[in-house]
């Protein structure tokens, strides 16, 4: 093994990996990458950690827009939310991390990949079929299927024999990833779901309900063909958007949520995700879509939105149904242009108004004042046919008694 590209955080097991992966591939060149999605907020530091560690090269991509644009905004017009809560904070960031890690590979020649994901998770998942993808005859490197380490306490020991500074302290030793999106909380006590989450010690972007403000947060976020343009009024870049709205969610409690899922693995895991300004962006989107889409749509719709998370979960972004039916819902957003006023109070998001130039919303129609659209005495025969077969079994049923 000649050269290896890293996937590379800063964080505990890749601060582990590096020297292992010295220490078993004798004379190897590694390339420790960190893909930036938002998480980075000191590249040099990161670059120079890796290097302190014994990787030979560093790099640091940002990478924050194209997440927003090419794989968050999807999601939201999807509305796609694993097991009703997940926003896929972590599932989404992964195939395009693990992407650009093939393309480095690829690029400098390299021999193998090198990821820092366990054989219990998701993430082992995600990166390898990204990597099949677009780099299918490279070798991958996978340590915590193969080395003696086997936990977060064996890891930390590893570098303490060998000098290397732990990144953390120990009361924080949370299994976390973080991006533009969300954050996300694993380990200590919430490794058992009877104990009540300690919010106190563990939100780092948001505040518990308790805790915001009594004074409610009004926003409006404008759309054009399901992607977000303006806040308040004024046009907005993606990051931007992303950071203002996570600053408003989390300082009112939006957007966390306690879980236990089901893995890809076919174990159940318990976690805290905090996506604050991702709560306001999906909730903002489908209050927009319940005036612009037709009820067939909107029923269809929700049917490809669960399979899309379920494909995001599962790492397979790059796959041929992920493609069709992200362009079902591509034609979907056509007419998914508006305004929508959100209230933030207390973790709750109330619709506060939503305006569209394609809205369906008919008041002629819907007022109780009868208009010149809708003849009550025309539900009659719609009725008559629609329960006939409701009618013609209770008959059959009532011969038989």
């Amino acid at each position: 093994m000649k050269k290896i590209v890293l996937a590379y955080s800063g964080g505990l097991d890749t601060t582990v990996i590096i020297p292992w992966l010295k220490e078993n591939y004798e004379g190897c060149e590694i390339i420790a990458v960190c893909v930036n999605a938002g998480q980075c907020k000191d590249p040099a530091a990161v670059e120079a950690r890796a290097l302190k560690t014994g990787a030979n090269k560093a790099l640091v991509l940002d990478v924050t827009e194209e997440f927003i644009t090419d794989y968050v905004y999807p999601m939201v017009k999807a509305n796609a939310v694993y097991e009703g809560k997940y926003l896929l904070g972590t599932s989404a960031a992964r195939p395009l991390i693990a992407k650009k890690l093939a393309e480095i590979a690829l690029e400098h020649g390299a021999n193998a990949i090198c990821h820092g994901a366990t054989g219990k998770g998701n993430d082992q998942i995600r990166f390898e079929l990204t990597f099949m993808a677009f780099a299918p005859h490279m070798e991958i490197i996978a340590p915590w299927r193969v080395w003696d380490i086997q936990s977060r306490e064996d890891a930390v020991e590893y570098l303490q024999k060998r000098n290397i500074e732990v990144p953390m302290k120990k009361d924080q030793s949370y299994s976390r990833d973080d991006n533009i999106w969300h954050l996300s909380h694993e380990g200590l006590e919430l490794e058992d779901p009877a104990n009540e989450p300690n919010y106190d010690h563990l939100l780092q972007l948001s505040v518990s309900p308790e805790k915001a403000p009594d004074t409610p947060e009004y926003i409006t976020l404008e759309f054009d063909k399901g992607v977000p343009v303006k806040l308040d009024g004024e046009k907005i870049s993606p990051i931007a958007l992303m950071e203002k709205l996570n600053a408003a969610g989390g300082r009112n409690g939006v957007g966390i949520i306690d879980i236990v899922e089901n893995r890809v693995v076919g174990m159940k895991s318990r976690g805290v995700y905090e996506t604050p300004g991702g709560t306001v962006l999906y909730a903002a989107h489908a209050q927009l879509e319940q005036l612009c889409l037709d009820r067939q749509t909107m029923a269809f719709k929700a049917i490809v939105g669960q399979r899309i998370a379920d494909l995001i979960y599962n790492g397979e972004w790059f796959t041929p149904l992920f493609d069709a039916l992200n362009a079902f819902v591509e034609k979907t957003q056509e007419t998914v242009s508006g305004t929508v006023k959100l209230k933030l109070y207390k973790g709750n998001i109330i619709p506060a108004g939503t305006t569209s130039p394609h809205s369906l919303y008919s008041e002629n129609l819907a007022s109780f004042t009868t208009g010149d659209l809708y003849d009550h005495k025309d539900s009659k025969g719609f009725i008559t046919l629609m329960g006939l077969p409701i009618k013609v079994r209770a008959m059959k049923a009532s011969e038989h008694k």
